[in-house]
């Protein structure tokens, strides 16, 4: 694991992330948040962009694939209502020799390298964690660490987004914090010719009889304002294709079930 020492003190560095997601289509969006955290001036700073949809339309996905784009180090920081601002920025831990040890976090470690941090789910977290994050989301650019008395701050090149679920967030985002986390792109589902690229993309092995099959109850569902998403779909299909390969059945019989066995018997009023 990396080392690094800021002002006397040593830090363990967590590593980047490699994740197997391609973003497919909507390529609009991709070129959106590259705008936000361009740099046009040495006296501009880039924006804190946060991604906002439903559950599995990609929020994640695009956000790493922007990264990628960018070609730095991509590191990934998942909230949950336990975050804690130390978790965010660094942790105490006992080492091999029984001594103490501090580890950066993701956040902070993207803040080092001058690398891309996807903070997940980001109104999931309590205002105690957010406060955390504030000088570093204006012009101040940097973190304070409680624990070490360290102030951290971030390397030019340091990029963050934020993805937040459009659903009830365990905590309200504080309005000090919505300031600063802008722009604001939205990420719906995306149309049937998109939704089937997606499909292929991740299933490249499927018949696309089989894909299409499951575009056209996604769509269903989406124009019903089900929650449905293209990762349910896919799921759909890849175990409709496990079943068949076990039990040689024909696709018409096991993509229902398949549908009621990821989603449940309500969703079966979505199929053709």
């Amino acid at each position: 694991m990396e080392q690094t020492t800021i002002d006397g003190i040593s830090l363990t560095l967590a590593g980047p992330v490699t994740l197997p997601l391609k973003w497919v289509g909507q390529d609009e969006l991709l070129q959106q948040l590259l705008a936000a955290w361009m740099v046009i001036d040495d006296r501009d700073i880039p924006f804190n962009p946060r991604l906002i949809g439903k559950p599995g339309v990609g929020k994640t996905t695009l956000a790493y694939a922007a990264a990628r784009r960018l070609g730095r180090p991509v590191y990934l920081f998942q909230a949950t209502m336990d975050t804690r601002p130390e978790d965010l920025i660094i942790t105490p831990v006992i080492g091999p020799d029984g001594k103490i040890q501090y580890a950066a976090s993701s956040l902070v470690s993207a803040m080092v390298k001058g690398g891309v941090l996807i903070l997940d789910e980001g109104n999931r977290m309590s205002e105690k964690a957010w406060a955390s994050l504030a000088p570093l989301l204006d012009d101040r650019r940097y973190v304070e660490s409680i624990i070490t008395g360290l102030r951290v701050p971030a390397h030019r090149d340091f990029r963050i987004v934020v993805t937040m679920n459009e659903d009830a967030s365990t905590f309200e985002v504080p309005e000090y914090i919505h300031s600063r986390l802008q722009p604001q792109i939205f990420i719906d589902f995306p149309e049937a010719d998109e939704e089937l690229m997606i499909l292929k993309e991740n299933l490249p092995f499927a018949p696309t009889r089989i894909l299409k099959y499951v575009v056209d109850f996604l769509q269903r569902a989406h124009a019903a304002d089900e929650l449905y998403s293209v990762r349910d779909g896919i799921n759909i299909a890849r175990y409709a294709l496990k079943m068949m390969a076990a039990t040689e059945k024909d696709a018409a019989e096991l993509l229902p079930l398949a549908v009621e066995r990821v989603l449940g018997d309500e969703a079966l009023r979505y199929l053709a």
